[in-house]
């Protein structure tokens, strides 16, 4: 259908139907991607939903296009639900709009796609440098035959039950192996005093040996791990602890080719493809200060012309394609440490980090020494930079206060910079937070707020209409100092009156979406234009990713026990570091804050500034406790006089709304 045309007769509803969804098409790609269409016809389209994004290759979409006409390009942007093409002529273009404008296709997965077409000026996308291999990371091709890979494949016995029950693991994933050490998941390392019993297979002596002579590795390993990962299947992006090996890493890939994306600590990925029977070597930089990680997916983003086998997958937009995977299976090669480790990276090694990591508490006066160090005196720390970045306001929690009557009392227990204290101007509302440089951002805004603690409110009991808690709970550290600030609301409500709760949620993805968390994480090519690892390297703080622990061999899930009272210990565990906009893997972390302004001085300051023995670095820990699903309406449920009204999952949050009686 034209759509110079739709106006000179009545549309049908299925017209109507198509054309609103034709104009909401283009409506988006403007809002989120700049892409402006035009009404006038060119030879340019933008295809909605024909992109690499939502599941389309290039041999799907390309064979559909060409029915129009000659196709003179088709560009496919990385993980964009668009693509673009350019026909020879404008007739070509304007026959494809309508002829292909609604049309119906299906995706390798079986999936029905309705394209949406419009015109655009120009087919083009902005071509990105290519970023080059991390620093001492190689890539071997072809490093062993194909008999060699059948016939260590069918080596790996996945049905037999071994003398050692540690040798052999069923993750939630995938399934492993582990020969020479056993991979302690608790600590991130082994126990260097508990070989397991038969080393390492000796089918693998012979390649060990050559790689050796081949100068590929220098020292012969005595630890390995084979992982099996069925299609769709992953790893997260993790470091292998410094301390537990020595400098190498080597990974063997057998069954089929995988697309693994390596991280910079400053947000830089490089996706690299590694090819069936290809060799990874990690060494140096990309061994100690790069995470490494296989994205949980069907298909992989790869070069289309096949003339690439192995290294970085580019953005050569006129030549990406989809490829599925298949059962891949690693063989990941380790040499245990017997020293400690004397990287070039001492603020990321375990080794030589100057502070150990706080351990999870086991007493509640050990719980508010961590909150104290690592909740309070960080949002002091930070109040400026932090305020900066919550500046709107939560449609979920606006409607709450919207909803409640004119001139209810309302309390907002840990109100950071106030940004809901004026969102309904009929309500009376007093704030409170237990950082005092918030607190005085509130009351330069005009707001009622005071300092206090969320377990101890100034405030008589029975005198709040309602209350809100948002993001606060999440900071205490056991499950008894949780409830108690539960009760603590409760207690200042009247009776009926109602509190709306939010709590950071485990589930980064929930009905197969994604938060707004975990979308944040994009790669960043435009934040750097060049990379010198020498210099770059001197100017990071990089958080600790030891937590994650897990690596193309192993899984690493901190150890947690429920102790009495139902307090949540990890045991002989420190506290993990998460790494900002990635999954959880453990309900208690440390989250780095990277502070970007000085709230003192009021003066920028680097981002990461020069690092030196006397001149740490601003990036601050804050602890949280992230809940799983049910876990937050299962404590309101402990609480004396409440009635749960409403639970819900809104963007990466856990959310109550409760009633007391």
């Amino acid at each position: 259908m034209d759509s110079s045309h739709h106006g000179n007769y009545k549309l049908s509803k299925a017209e109507k139907k198509f054309l609103r969804k034709q104009i909401k098409a283009s409506h988006t790609l403007l809002r989120h991607e700049g892409i402006q269409t035009v009404s006038c016809a060119t030879q340019s389209l933008v295809v909605a939903n024909g992109g690499l994004g939502n599941g389309m290759c290039r041999n799907q979409l390309l064979p559909v296009l060409e029915k129009c006409g000659l196709v003179d390009a088709l560009l496919m942007p990385p993980n964009k639900p668009y693509s673009f093409a350019r026909y020879k002529t404008v007739e070509e273009s304007k026959r494809a709009y309508v002829t292909l404008n609604g049309k119906e296709v299906v995706d390798d997965l079986g999936h029905k796609i309705i394209l949406y077409l419009n015109f655009v000026e120009k087919a083009q996308w902005k071509e990105l440098r290519p970023p080059a291999l991390p620093p001492g990371l190689v890539v071997v091709e072809e490093i062993i035959s194909s008999e060699d890979e059948k016939m260590l494949l069918e080596s790996v016995d996945w049905t037999k039950d071994t003398d050692n029950q540690n040798s052999q693991k069923s993750l939630k994933h995938r399934r492993v192996k582990h020969f020479g050490y056993e991979f302690h998941y608790e600590g991130n390392n082994v126990d260097k005093d508990k070989p397991l019993s038969g080393g390492l297979p000796d089918i693998c002596d012979s390649f060990l040996e050559k790689w050796l002579r081949e100068g590929y590795i220098k020292h012969k390993p005595d630890q390995m791990t084979i992982n099996q990962y069925e299609p769709g299947h992953g790893i997260p992006a993790h470091i292998d602890t410094h301390s537990a090996f020595e400098d190498e890493i080597v990974s063997l890939s057998l069954g089929s080719e995988i697309v693994m994306d390596f991280k910079h600590p400053d947000g830089i990925t490089v996706p690299v493809m590694l090819p069936r029977r290809s060799l990874l070597v990690m060494t140096g930089e990309s061994r100690y200060l790069w995470t490494h990680g296989i994205t949980c997916r069907k298909f992989d983003t790869v070069q289309a012309s096949g003339s690439q086998k192995s290294g970085i997958i580019t953005s050569d937009v006129g030549d990406l394609t989809l490829s599925k995977r298949g059962l891949r299976t690693s063989f990941t090669f380790r040499k245990v440490r017997q020293t400690p480790c004397n990287c070039s990276y001492p603020l990321v090694c375990d080794s030589q980090r100057r502070e150990t990591p706080p351990s999870f508490p086991e007493s509640d006066k050990e719980a508010s020494r961590l909150e104290q160090e690592h909740v309070h005196q960080v949002y002091e720390e930070i109040a400026g930079h932090f305020s900066s970045t919550r500046h709107t306001p939560w449609p979920h929690v606006v409607e709450f206060l919207k909803a409640l009557p004119n001139g209810s009392v309302v309390a907002d227990i840990g109100c950071g910079n106030g940004k809901y204290l004026g969102v309904n101007k009929e309500l009376y509302t007093i704030g409170c937070d237990r950082s005092q440089n918030l607190v005085d951002i509130c009351r330069e805004r005009q707001f009622q707020a005071l300092v206090c603690d969320a377990l101890a409110v100034p405030v008589r009991s029975g005198v709040c209409d309602a209350c809100i808690s948002i993001a606060v709970i999440h900071h205490f550290a056991t499950a008894e100092r949780r409830v108690a600030a539960l009760q603590e609301l409760v207690r200042l409500l009247r009776p009926g009156g109602k509190a709306l709760i939010y709590v950071w949620a485990m589930e980064q993805e929930y009905n197969k979406q994604k938060s707004k968390y975990l979308r944040g994480n994009r790669t960043s090519q435009e934040k750097k234009e060049e990379m010198n690892g020498d210099t770059s390297v001197q100017r990071l703080l990089v958080e600790q990713m030891s937590d994650l622990g897990s690596r193309d061999s192993a899984s690493s899930v901190p150890c947690i026990r429920e102790g009495r009272g139902n307090s949540r210990q990890v045991s002989d565990s420190k506290l993990p570091i998460h790494v900002n906009r990635t999954s959880f893997y453990s309900q208690d972390v440390l989250v780095p804050w990277h502070l970007k302004g000085n709230p003192d001085k009021g003066k920028p300051v680097e981002p990461f500034g020069p690092i030196g023995p006397h001149d740490p670095s601003p990036v601050f820990h804050r602890y949280y406790h992230v809940f799983r699903e049910g876990e937050l309406e299962a404590a309101c449920r402990t609480v004396s006089d409440v009635r749960v009204l409403q639970s819900y999952y809104d963007q990466g949050n856990w959310c109550v709304i409760l009633q007391k009686a």
